[in-house]
């Protein structure tokens, strides 16, 4: 599974590095410590990127989540 952000090129240099650690599960303690920041910094430019409208989106190959193949039966029986 990988991750894909949209939107990118409307945030800065900092917000795109804040948002890509948080939209994949870092904490914000994390974060600064990582880039040298305040936990206040980094939720800064997490909610200004929030506001530059960003999405994010979840690119899963084949069916680790067990669901395509029981879609293909329901599809069969109707």
């Amino acid at each position: 599974m990988q991750i894909e952000i949209r939107g990118l090129e409307k945030l800065s240099f900092r917000e795109r590095q804040v948002v890509a650690l948080k939209e994949t599960g870092v904490s914000s303690e994390a974060i600064a410590k990582r880039l040298g920041l305040s936990p206040a910094t980094v939720a800064t430019l997490y909610n200004r990127a929030k506001t530059k409208g960003y999405q994010v989106v979840l690119v899963i190959s084949g069916d680790p989540l067990g669901v395509m193949a029981a879609e293909d039966e329901d599809e069969e029986e109707i």
